[in-house]
């Protein structure tokens, strides 16, 4: 069965896709995510480095939050 809005009139689990408050795995800059799977904000999206593919800087393991 899928699990659609219309299906899921009791409300037992969330929806999958919650837009909440995440940090950007390139810039570590807080942004809003509007689905799970976005984790880079749309600053870097907007680079030319992001839009060609080139890597990201490497930030060290104690910057990480």
């Amino acid at each position: 069965m899928i699990n659609s809005p219309a299906t899921n009139a009791r409300g037992d689990r969330p929806p999958k896709d919650v837009p909440k408050t995440r940090r950007c795995l390139r810039c570590i800059a807080v942004f809003h995510s509007d689905w799970a799977g976005e984790r880079i904000c749309t600053q870097c999206k907007n680079t030319a480095a992001w839009r060609n593919g080139a890597p990201a800087r490497s930030f060290p393991p104690n910057n990480r939050r």
